[in-house]
């Protein structure tokens, strides 16, 4: 499964396509001097790829905030916050999947860094369950992991740096895609900068940032003055989301525009005589020191961001009027449809032993592929993963018998329910109790020590009665079901 964003056209007027999941694993650097088009094609980037994932944009000139008015992007001011409100919106952002932009235009050089490394450090320690893929844009991102010393303090730099670092190299198994761009990479560290294996390298003219784009891009030294001749918005791209060998792509259009604008030249109004001139500048009606000082409204106190995060529902385009609800055949194939899609991803050897949270993912974005409408929200897909591993047919699934068994199963933590379930069927089919390497997979681990453990605890919780039969074997009862299993080998195979 692929996803293709369009970037731009090759030279050859090729359609320049980006594979998104593959850029997500491999992240991205980018590098022009001012003005040669590098947030032109971040917007590029964020706007083509806004409908397939989560977003956080760091941005320190407040250059994307427009991206909220199209897309539904919840823009947060870092001077009204502090640095643990960041943390906790940070957190609760990525449970909640919401992109946001941090907008840092408002505050100064060392807040910028301390309010950037908070926000980082809340997405990256977030909780194993919310490790949702999310691309992470970093603009200017040699403010954010300078190489040397600047005018920011050495703490706040440690700390901006610190937080960098972990995103470009421990980020990939937390599920954050680094996505950063600067004006010169010998400003940038190179621990942040080396980790990243797609680049995208558009005008420059400095002798040291030709050859360092000409080593990352594997050109011969000779072809780096190649990047002085580069117009704007076109840069030479390198990598596997990207290309195998260097190709010079276009930039697209976007759809938004930044707040502030580009440079025009403006003729200044001409005075009528040097006197009037000289009248207006040098002898002019009231001095500095007698005008009453400007009286400025009090500012508003600062939102409350997590409330922002508790209340945001995205953006939704107007309807002309609202759909017909689906007949009863129509919900029948929806739920068959559905039902293929989740037995699609079961089929992996390795869907056993991913957290609920990367399933749910991948489930949503398979769906998102073939048009189905109206998924399941998370406690939903849940019951399904659970009847799922346990192997219930569908119509048997529908029965009273085995809602009954559900409806017990949900008193249960979620990581026991899949095993409850897997007894709960063998018990009501008659079967065998499964062994231990077959608890171990429905409980997402390969230790069998740990699927007796299981056992054990759900013994203890009153749930199921295990029995120990001749020869080794157990059968084990559902409490408040009435249903047993035969007798099965604890040391038996895998039956998955």
């Amino acid at each position: 499964m692929t996803i293709g964003i369009e970037m731009g056209q090759t030279r050859q007027g090729a359609a320049a396509t980006l594979d998104l999941e593959e850029l997500i694993a491999t992240r991205l650097l980018v590098q022009g001097n001012s003005g040669s088009g590098k947030s032109h094609l971040l917007r590029r980037l964020l706007e083509q790829s806004a409908p397939w994932v989560q977003q956080v944009v760091i941005d320190p000139e407040g250059d994307f905030v427009t991206l909220a008015d199209r897309f539904g992007h919840l823009v947060i001011d870092a001077a009204d916050h502090s640095e643990p409100t960041l943390i906790r919106a940070a957190d609760r952002a990525r449970r909640h999947r919401v992109s946001v932009v941090l907008n840092l235009d408002s505050v100064e050089v060392e807040a910028q860094l301390r309010s950037a490394a908070a926000f980082l450090n809340g997405l990256f320690d977030v909780e194993r369950d919310a490790w949702n893929p999310v691309m992470v844009v970093v603009d200017e991102a040699q403010l954010f992991a300078p190489a040397m010393a600047g005018e920011a303090s050495d703490e706040a730099r440690r700390a901006s740096l610190g937080a960098m670092t972990n995103l470009m190299c421990r980020g990939r198994k937390r599920g954050l895609a680094g996505v950063i761009a600067t004006q010169r990479l010998a400003k940038l560290a190179k621990n942040v900068a080396a980790e990243a294996s797609n680049f995208m390298m558009g005008r420059t003219f400095l002798d040291i940032d030709m050859a360092r784009a000409a080593d990352l891009l594997g050109m011969e030294r000779r072809q780096a003055e190649s990047f002085r001749d580069l117009e704007r918005g076109h840069f030479v791209a390198l990598g596997p989301a990207l290309s195998r060998r260097p190709v010079a792509i276009r930039i697209g259009a976007v759809e938004t525009q930044t707040r502030s604008a580009g440079p025009q030249l403006l003729a200044p109004p001409m005075p009528a005589s040097s006197e009037e001139a000289r009248e207006l500048i040098l002898e002019g009606p009231e001095p500095e020191a007698l005008r009453p000082a400007p009286r400025r409204a009090p500012r508003p106190p600062p939102p409350d961001i997590l409330m922002q995060l508790a209340q945001f529902r995205p953006a939704l385009a107007p309807q002309a009027a609202a759909p017909e609800p689906p007949t009863a055949e129509e919900l029948e194939l929806r739920n068959a449809r559905i039902a293929a899609t989740l037995h699609q991803i079961m089929a992996d050897e390795e869907a056993a032993f991913r957290s609920t949270g990367v399933l749910y993912q991948d489930f949503l974005v398979r769906l998102r592929i073939q048009e189905i409408d109206g998924p399941p929200d998370l406690p939903g897909f849940r019951r399904l993963l659970a009847t799922a591993r346990a192997g219930i047919a569908p119509e048997v699934a529908e029965g009273e018998a085995w809602q009954t068994a559900v409806a017990r199963a949900e008193a249960l933590p979620e990581d026991a329910q899949g095993v409850y379930l897997l007894l709960a069927r063998a018990a009501l089919d008659g079967l065998p109790c499964p062994s231990d390497a077959t608890i171990a997979r429905a409980y997402g681990t390969r230790s069998a020590g740990r699927a007796r453990r299981l056992l054990t605890w759900l013994e203890e919780r009153k749930a199921i009665v295990l029995r120990s039969e001749r020869g080794g074997k157990r059968s084990v009862a559902m409490v408040g079901l009435g249903w047993e299993t035969t007798a099965g080998d604890p040391d038996g195979p895998d039956a998955g």
